[in-house]
């Protein structure tokens, strides 16, 4: 009950996430907003990162911890093509110290097989031909969700739906490769999930379409490690995960969505994680 008691000492909305934009981007990322003419870190990834229904996610605490800016680009429910496709936050990473950049999921990216929107990339745009050919049965007007449609595609063939895993693995992998290239500073890895990362096939997993970061794991992501400075793993402890809610800031009706992401002791796990690594990147006095 903390969570929905804590937001009835609040306004009707929750937490206020101060809402800000960088220069000419056209997403809006969490507040509130910071210079990027001195030094700084730079935070890039999902739902995760953004902190929701979290007063301090864990750029926040790093802030504090480090002593040095901490931005944080992180967007609910992105991708990596929300980074991709946005030139001013490449020129920030550019000219951060570090970025920190959360492992996403191989779902919320445009493929061969279906594209989405640009800036809100679990946003089911439209099918390729290709993936109408595979799929000719299914109306893919019903879908909105990228993940409401993957599950549909499974339900309908799991044979053919490994067909599109391997499309979106192999997509992902190239996204990242790209994205890695075109941020320029040293890029850290952050695995901030509750799956474990190893080698687990998707389908072994539990609520397996559900998990974060679908389709990806250890080896996929081990695979990127010459092109960065670092990979944290940072899975929410027991403890972290027991207290569920307690200490989050949301509307009642948010508690189900509430449940889905990472929790305060979470955060704070993770900062503790990446903190070693950062204030190693840091000038030695």
């Amino acid at each position: 009950m903390v969570g929905a008691m804590r937001h009835e000492s609040l306004d009707s909305g929750g937490l206020s996430y101060a809402p800000c934009r960088y220069g000419l981007s056209r997403t809006y990322f969490r507040g509130p907003k910071k210079s990027l003419d001195d030094n700084y870190f730079a935070f890039l990834g999902g739902s995760g990162t953004y902190g929701k229904f979290v007063e301090q996610p864990f750029p926040a605490r790093l802030e504090g911890d480090l002593d040095q800016t901490c931005v944080n680009f992180g967007v609910v429910n992105g991708g990596i093509d929300v980074y991709a496709n946005d030139p001013v936050v490449m020129s920030a990473c550019q000219g951060a110290r570090a970025t920190v950049l959360q492992v996403m999921g191989a779902q919320n990216l445009s493929n061969r097989f279906y594209q989405v929107l640009p800036r809100r990339n679990d946003r089911f745009l439209s099918a390729s031909t290709v993936l109408r050919a595979l799929y000719p049965e299914v109306d893919f007007a019903e879908f909105s969700f990228t993940r409401h449609m993957l599950g549909a595609l499974y339900t309908r063939s799991a044979e053919k739906f490994e067909i599109v895993r391997s499309e979106l693995q192999s997509a992902w992998l190239a996204r990242m490769k790209t994205l890695i290239g075109q941020i320029g500073s040293p890029v850290v890895l952050l695995w901030f999930s509750e799956v474990t990362y190893d080698d687990t096939p998707w389908h072994r997993r539990r609520n397996a379409l559900q998990a974060d970061p679908l389709f990806v794991d250890a080896p996929m992501v081990e695979s990127l490690r010459p092109m960065v400075h670092d990979i944290i793993v940072s899975r929410p402890s027991g403890p972290a995960r027991a207290e569920g809610t307690d200490g989050m800031v949301f509307p009642l009706l948010h508690r189900d969505a509430a449940n889905e992401m990472p929790g305060v002791m979470a955060h704070k796990e993770a900062a503790a994680k990446l903190a070693p690594t950062l204030r190693g990147l840091l000038p030695k006095n």
